[in-house]
This record gives structure tokens, sequence and C-alpha cells, in this order.
């Protein structure tokens, strides 16, 4: 899983995001002061610091963090990562790789899960023969007419993939702070924990960790009978939950 990379594509948005959240939250207040466009936009153009930016995301209002799309790419993770990340509709936008019009006969590659690394080597190649079965499967079906399409079926969970995520900042907080907690998949996790992390390293003020990590380490665990009883105790930075959780992945140790 150290073969997974993300990256933002629009990097300019989160600084975007930054002045639109902060002149959202003038604009409701000025209202009054503003008699033209020339107003407007010199209120758009004032100056913030870093502790405005902090001090709005604790507002119960999101609204304000709701004006600017922020574009990530993702490249190297399972289709099952595809399957979980695609269950959140609420301003998320995806655009994955097709199995319909992407042909990948000779050029499969695996997703091996973070437990399977960290197992014997032989364990390893039972799980990489076992996708490598049923993608001869899929070349032996696309060899005999098949589209790509019908011939997707027989391909495995842990074929990887290609996926760009649109989101606003709130989204972006919400799917992080749900999808870093402990009881998601270890792709999962280690996925948008690389995300916070990109995102942190843009807008440290923005995507603070207690507004943006766990749920268990920003104030408790939403999970209730479901939780998995081992929460972060401590706020901690994304780089840090890795280090933490997958050390494999950080001493270069994994495939």
């Amino acid at each position: 899983m150290n073969r997974i990379e993300t990256k933002i594509l629009n990097c300019f948005a989160v600084k975007e995001a930054e002045k639109n959240m902060v002149f959202a939250a003038r604009l409701t207040q000025r209202g009054h002061i503003i008699h033209s466009m020339n107003d407007l936009v010199d209120l758009y153009n004032q100056s913030f610091t870093n502790e405005t930016l902090t001090n709005l995301g604790e507002l119960p209002h999101p609204a304000i963090q709701k004006f600017t799309v922020i574009t990530l790419a993702v490249v190297g993770a399972s289709r099952r990562f595809l399957s979980q990340i695609t269950r959140h509709q609420n301003e998320v936008k995806f655009m994955s790789a097709s199995l319909q019009y992407s042909n990948y006969s000779g050029e499969a590659d695996f997703a091996i899960p973070y437990e399977i690394i960290s197992a014997p080597s032989e364990i390893q190649a039972l799980y990489l023969e076992s996708c490598q079965e049923d993608m001869n499967c899929y070349d032996r079906l696309c060899k005999a007419g098949i589209s790509h399409d019908a011939a997707g079926y027989a391909t495995p969970q842990g074929l990887r993939n290609v996926l760009i995520i649109s989101a606003t900042p709130y989204q972006w907080k919400h799917m992080i702070g749900q999808r870093c907690c402990r009881r998601n998949t270890d792709e999962m996790r280690i996925v948008m924990l690389m995300i916070w992390q990109n995102l942190y390293e843009l807008s440290p003020s923005l995507f603070i960790p207690k507004q943006t990590g766990p749920f268990c380490q920003r104030a408790k665990c939403l999970e209730g009978k479901m939780s998995c009883l081992h929460p972060i105790d401590q706020i901690l930075l994304p780089e840090d939950i890795l280090h933490l959780d997958y050390p494999l992945l950080c001493r270069g140790d994994a495939v």
C-alpha cells in the first residue's frame, strides 16, 4: 500500500477556500456598509489572520466552508476503496477509471492490504496468486470477444484504480473525520490520512487536527456501540497517526 499516491490538483483552491470562508462570514455582518460592487470587492480582498480562520472553523455555520471545491486525485487505491468512499454523496463528486472503457489486459496491478503486507511472504504470494487468477480469467474473456465491461466482473477488488474526488472543505473535514476512525479498513484510513496531510500542508489553520481529524481525538466517538474501543486520545497530525498505526509504510518496508 505504499504505492498509493494522493495529490491536490487545484492547490490554488485551498487558499481560495480560506478567502471565501472569511469573506462569507464577514458579509453576514457588514451588509449595511456595502453600497456598491466596489464595496463588496474591497470586503472580499480584506486580509485576515490564521487565528481568524481557526475561529471561524469552530462556528456551527458550515455554509461558510462550502463556497469552494477542492479536487484531489488518488492513484493506486483498490476498487474496494472506490466502492466504500463513493458512499459519500453530499457535496462530493467522483470520477473513476472505468472498467467499461479501460483495457486491463497485461496492465493489472494490485493493492496489497496492510495486514497481508505484515504477514509472512507465503501469505502475500497466496493473495497475489488469487488476484492474478482473476485477471487471467479477465484476459481470456477479452480474447474470447467479451467486452471489457462484462469481463470486468471477473476482476478482483484489489485491482488498483485511479480516482478523482472533488468536495467542499466542510465535506473533506467530514469525510476525514469519519474515515480516519479505526472502525474503517486500513486502506481507507491510509488514503484519507494521506489526503488530510495534503490539505494540512497547504492550510494548517483550515484543516487543523481538532476540527478535521478522527472524531475521537476531536471530541468523542460517534460510533456508539460500534466503537473500536481504541480511541486516539490525544491531538495528533495525520503523519503522526500514520507512523503510529502503519509503521511498515513509514519505514518503506511495504510492497
